[in-house]
């Protein structure tokens, strides 16, 4: 087997870098947005940031959470995707699993955590990310050993956005109005090819549990939470459960 360590410790290095890139790429995605111009620049002065101010983690702790110029509050969700980004990583990387499936798997979560980012702050699942999630799972699935195989993933891949557009199409026909967006279809489809046909009913059942239990806790905090008309980002319940799918099946393979 091949040594893992210069992958181990090049996605330590990176996952600061990335963490920061992902936000980004979940902030001006579903906004149309360029993620390379323009660069990055406060929300309230409009003023572009200096490298100082665009180290990850460090910068936000530094200033305090706020813009050295004018003061306007920085989000606290760009630490948030940082931190994350570098604990995926150091996650990944405790697996042991050979450099190929680490490097995959890395790529497949960071993916995974813009995604859950982007449906929160804007309830879009971007294509760019989706496609990713599904290019890379079925390369996981290409790997010598990997379960489920080309076959499975390609199976997984057909029944979770072909079981998901049913039910976008038939909430629609019921209630006049869409009920599941076009890019949860997409995502089931990556999901899908991530985890078989088989598991496939697990990942949706600890969705739905975990965005249950979200929405039970928001209406503890306000009783317009669980309003039916309001939207809710199912999309970053199914990324969180893919997150924690991938990890199983490192476990059981």
């Amino acid at each position: 087997m091949p040594d893992p360590g210069p992958i181990s410790l090049l996605l330590l290095l990176i996952s600061p870098a990335v963490g920061s890139f992902l936000g980004v790429l979940a902030d001006r995605l579903p906004r149309g947005e360029s993620v390379i111009h323009p660069r990055s620049a406060c929300r309230g002065c409009a003023q572009g940031l200096r490298p100082a101010e665009l180290v990850p983690v460090l910068s936000y702790l530094w200033q305090g959470g706020r813009c050295r110029r004018c003061g306007t509050r920085i989000a606290p969700w760009h630490l948030w995707i940082e931190l994350a980004a570098i604990g995926l990583a150091g996650l990944v990387v405790a697996t042991g699993v050979p450099p190929v499936q680490m490097l995959l798997g890395a790529v497949l979560l960071w993916s995974l955590l813009a995604l859950a980012l982007s449906d929160i702050l804007w309830l879009r699942l971007p294509d760019p990310l989706t496609g990713t999630v599904l290019v890379v799972a079925l390369a996981q699935a290409l790997l010598p050993g990997a379960a489920p195989g080309p076959g499975g993933a390609l199976a997984g891949a057909g029944l979770g956005a072909g079981s998901f557009w049913l039910i976008r199409r038939g909430y629609r026909a019921v209630r006049g109005r869409e009920g599941l967006g076009l890019g949860d279809v997409k995502l089931m489809a990556g999901l899908g090819a991530l985890s078989g046909p088989l598991l496939l009913p697990h990942l949706v059942l600890l969705a739905a549990i975990g965005a249950l239990a979200v929405a039970g806790l928001q209406r503890l905090r306000d009783s317009r939470a669980l309003d039916p008309a309001r939207a809710l980002p199912f999309g970053a319940a199914l990324a969180a459960a893919g997150m924690a799918l991938w990890f199983w099946l490192q476990l059981i393979n």
